[in-house]
């Protein structure tokens, strides 16, 4: 009989438990965003919080899946991506906690140096306008071109108000860009597109400085900002245990950023 109520109460604090634990839906794009979010799945689990990892292919599905409710939250986006977004497309998301950073670089497969880039020469940029005006910023930091001003970070290829070696800037998918290398001159890559196509930042012909504005972010709905869950998410994102498993994987190719 005694057996039997042990049994019976373990029986009950586990169906507590599993009933305590809370399952949220994140996206991510494939790579590292995603990667890092199985180490944190790990940990959040610990705490109760059951994560379940939906990968997109693109910079566009993820935050219009969170503003339709069918993801709690995502993690793939810096802030100017997401303040775009929110501008232009009226998303009631916000950012709950920094992430990671991924260094652009600009990649080729046809010269070893960017000072030796052709007059003329075809440069993929990715088709987003925050990524596509922080690759011509890094070239603008250079002083290969000059850019209106006037637009800070939101500039395009049509913002070019100078241009020393008349570089033709092709705006292409970002995950495409590392594959676009046997067609272009060079293509500025993002660091996660970069790491998943076995790119390492030594392999840059070109690297951006270090920019605040650019770090990465979770995402949430703006009635979900205050959850506990969104306290346990980025507790357990921003841990020892996650700082190393970055550290150690992408070896500087990915900077935690908390």
């Amino acid at each position: 009989m005694k057996k039997t109520l042990i049994a019976a109460g373990l029986a009950v604090l586990l169906g507590a438990s599993a009933a305590a634990a809370e399952t949220i839906k994140i996206g991510a794009t494939p790579g590292p965003h995603a990667q890092i979010l199985e180490k944190v799945k790990e940990i959040a689990a610990t705490k109760g919080l059951d994560i379940e990892i939906l990968e997109f292919s693109d910079y566009v599905v993820p935050n219009q899946a969170l503003n339709d409710g069918e993801l709690n939250a995502n993690s793939f986006q810096h802030k100017p991506y997401l303040d775009n977004q929110i501008a232009d497309r009226k998303y009631d998301i916000v950012d709950v906690g920094y992430t990671v950073n991924f260094p652009m670089g600009i990649y080729s497969k046809k010269v070893k140096s960017v000072d030796e880039l052709p007059d003329g020469a075809t440069i993929g940029i990715p088709n987003d306008p925050t990524n596509g005006g922080r690759a011509l910023l890094i070239f603008a930091d250079k002083g290969f071109i000059k850019l209106d001003e006037a637009k800070g970070l939101k500039v395009g290829p049509a913002d070019v108000t100078e241009n020393k070696k008349n570089f033709k800037f092709v705006e292409l998918d970002a995950a495409q860009l590392p594959r676009s290398l046997d067609d272009v001159d060079a293509s500025a890559v993002n660091g996660n597109y970069a790491v998943e196509a076995g790119l390492q930042p030594t392999d840059a012909i070109l690297t951006e400085g270090a920019k605040a504005p650019y770090v990465n972010l979770i995402a949430v709905k703006t009635a979900d900002k205050d959850a506990p869950w969104v306290k346990t998410l980025v507790e357990s994102y921003h841990t020892p245990e996650v700082k190393a498993f970055v550290d150690e994987t992408f070896k500087g190719a990915v900077v935690t950023s908390w």
